[in-house]
């Protein structure tokens, strides 16, 4: 088993690759840290007190949308902020460069899919982001529903289907592992026959081949390793302390959980921070 005693770098998103169960790779500057090798073990974790864009590396004093100084997030809003708002993008009014980093996930196919976190929800993705969305979130279970010739022609399906099912995760419940499995076969059926109308009339009003409604889709089933979920959630923050010490039991989402509380990892990118292993 191999540890890494001690590292300090700037902070990103988790790297993962699906397993049984999910491999976490933290990844603390030019560091990648096998966080899997640490389950049931003490680590430690210290905000050196230095905050860096992740997209354009330079020094800021507040990071903006998880890790991104205040201009670079404005570029991010540029096309009506799409991450959150897909059906606001202008990937087809010629007003969000396609060679633009900020906008880059607003072209080429995208998936709308059907995920169960903390129950049912509906989402949007790039073809190429799956299954680390799912893995993302937290889900236990993922099907593909539909494929989008872009961004904005997702969200608008997207849109259309929020009337039938949730588009949120209750990042609680999916932490204390609160969730019911389901059969998403028989999701996806209901949901396609319940929102029939809605959704040929969003491909109505759509230009031909906007949309491929996938054949026999398979469900993806997510192990994440975790020895024990919180009974109750305590929210940890380098904003409000520098300093966190804790047994590891388990990775899910973006989220360490420690026995001391859990950390959203990804919301910290950008952050300087020391890794240690006592």
């Amino acid at each position: 088993m191999n540890q890494i005693e001690s590292v300090v770098g700037v902070l990103r998103k988790m790297s993962v690759t699906l397993s049984i169960p999910v491999s976490y790779q933290l990844n603390v500057g030019s560091h990648t840290i096998s966080l899997n090798n640490y389950l049931g073990r003490q680590v430690i974790l210290h905000f050196c007190g230095r905050i860096y864009c992740i997209q354009c590396g330079r020094k800021i004093s507040k990071s903006f949308q998880q890790g991104y100084c205040f201009p670079c997030m404005r570029q991010l809003n540029e096309c009506g902020n799409c991450i959150i708002f897909p059906e606001r993008c202008l990937v087809e009014q010629g007003r969000c460069p396609a060679d633009h980093w900020a906008h880059h996930q607003c072209y080429g196919p995208q998936l709308i899919y059907l995920a169960n976190s903390s129950g049912l929800k509906v989402g949007v993705t790039r073809l190429g982001n799956l299954p680390f969305r799912w893995i993302d979130q937290g889900a236990l279970q993922a099907i593909p529903l539909l494929q989008a010739s872009n961004r904005y022609r997702a969200g608008l399906m997207e849109v259309a289907l929020k009337n039938f099912v949730s588009d949120r995760t209750n990042w609680r419940a999916m932490l204390k592992n609160d969730v019911v499995l389901l059969d998403m076969v028989f999701e996806r059926q209901r949901l396609l026959k319940e929102a029939a109308a809605e959704i040929d009339e969003v491909m109505r009003q759509s230009p031909q081949s906007s949309f491929r409604l996938l054949e026999d889709p398979k469900p993806v089933e997510i192990q994440y390793p975790v020895l024990a979920y919180p009974g109750k959630v305590k929210a940890l923050s380098f904003d409000q302390s520098p300093d966190f010490q804790g047994k590891l039991l388990g990775i899910k989402g973006q989220y360490l959980i420690l026995d001391s509380g859990v950390l959203n990892v990804r919301k910290f990118g950008g952050y300087e921070v020391q890794f240690r292993h006592p």
